[in-house]
């Protein structure tokens, strides 16, 4: 079981101070909390990708290849790449690109967004968005898995004997997580594929969760991948703590009144009890995130959003000493127990490149 961080790189005032950071401040503010998630011992640090404000991740590799030259272990992921928005050829040479900087510590999440003026800034229109992510994910795992490459598809120009440069660490391309909140399609595109499904359960109540993961298993066993409890989930979550439950309620509830994406509409109390966020004791975020398992079984990885909304970057960290120290020594022993053996545990390169020698050497082919 992985656990980490995710950041969708918001530049919010603090409405207890009236104070906004800057671009400047936030964009290091990022790569702060990605070396304290390293220092505390979380598996994975994640960037989204935005092209508007008040968000800053708008280059997630530039971005991720400074973290990962000063970084070890950490896995370095996507929250969010817009796969209907970029060019898959770009796609394709940047991550391995960044596969080779970082020793193979990379993976992304493809996603659509949730930002309808980025379509046309980018020369694409948002109603042609599930086709666009069918047709560009097929031609970027070519690009990953053939070293030449003849395509004709409907949203780009053609290639004709292409090679996409560099080609894969150790010929083994980064691990996909398909990103979905609420679409059907992409749940069945990423097991077709026999991808991860990532579901940022944030907004949403846990009976929308366990339909959108069950269907994505489903189909994972359809498409001929396993067993249904084979396939390979994530999921996304937010919390705030202090050790004293009240004090985390008081301290967090200027921020989440006033924060962009959820602001001005349910209570706080509302909010925690219909979606995953949780803001009490550590116990509880425990508690909570344990509770996961019941809604979509056992699963691989545990992100947590914890820096948006205005949070200063001191309490951000503070959080995240809290989750290192008092919370994932605990999820990692609970989530152990009972698990069966069987589950797949999460992806790393280490352990796709095994595999990939595994059943190259099956089928008798030599690999260099």
């Amino acid at each position: 079981m992985q656990f980490g961080i995710f950041t969708v790189g918001d530049v919010t005032t603090d409405p207890t101070t009236g104070r906004t950071p800057s671009e400047h401040e936030r964009i290091n503010a990022m790569v702060t909390i990605a070396l304290k998630a390293e220092e505390v011992g979380l598996d994975v640090f994640a960037t989204g990708e935005h092209h508007n404000p008040p968000f800053v991740p708008s280059s997630p590799t530039t971005m991720l290849g400074y973290i990962a030259a000063r970084t070890k272990r950490l896995i370095l992921s996507t929250a969010t790449t817009l796969i209907t928005t970029n060019d898959p050829v770009k796609i394709a040479e940047d991550y391995a690109m960044l596969q080779h900087l970082a020793d193979g510590r990379v993976d992304l999440m493809l996603g659509r967004g949730n930002t309808g003026p980025v379509y046309p800034w980018f020369g694409q229109d948002i109603r042609q968005g599930l086709d666009l992510a069918k047709e560009n994910y097929g031609l970027l795992r070519r690009l990953w898995r053939e070293d030449v490459v003849n395509w004709e598809g409907k949203f780009r120009t053609s290639l004709q004997g292409f090679t996409s440069t560099p080609r894969p660490l150790h010929g083994v391309p980064p691990f996909v997580w398909h990103g979905s909140i609420r679409s059907p399609e992409i749940a069945d595109q990423a097991a077709f594929y026999g991808d991860g499904f990532f579901h940022n359960n944030i907004f949403w109540p846990a009976e929308h969760t366990r339909r959108m993961v069950q269907l994505y298993r489903r189909r994972y066993a359809h498409y001929g991948h396993g067993r249904p409890e084979e396939a390979v989930v994530g999921l996304g979550g937010q919390v705030f703590m202090r050790k004293n439950s009240q004090d985390a309620v008081r301290e967090f509830r200027p921020y989440f009144d006033n924060a962009p994406v959820y602001g001005h509409g349910p209570s706080l109390e509302d909010f925690t009890e219909q979606t995953p966020l949780t803001v009490g004791s550590p116990q509880q975020v425990i508690e909570r995130t344990l509770s996961f398992r019941e809604t979509v079984g056992d699963y691989q990885r545990q992100l947590f959003l914890m820096d948006h909304a205005g949070l200063p970057l001191k309490t951000v960290l503070e959080q995240i000493d809290m989750l290192g120290e008092d919370v994932v020594p605990v999820l990692r022993e609970e989530f152990a127990n009972g698990r069966p053996a069987d589950v797949p545990d999460a992806p790393t390169h280490a352990a796709l490149v095994a595999a990939a020698e595994s059943a190259d050497s099956a089928k008798g082919v030599t690999t260099a």
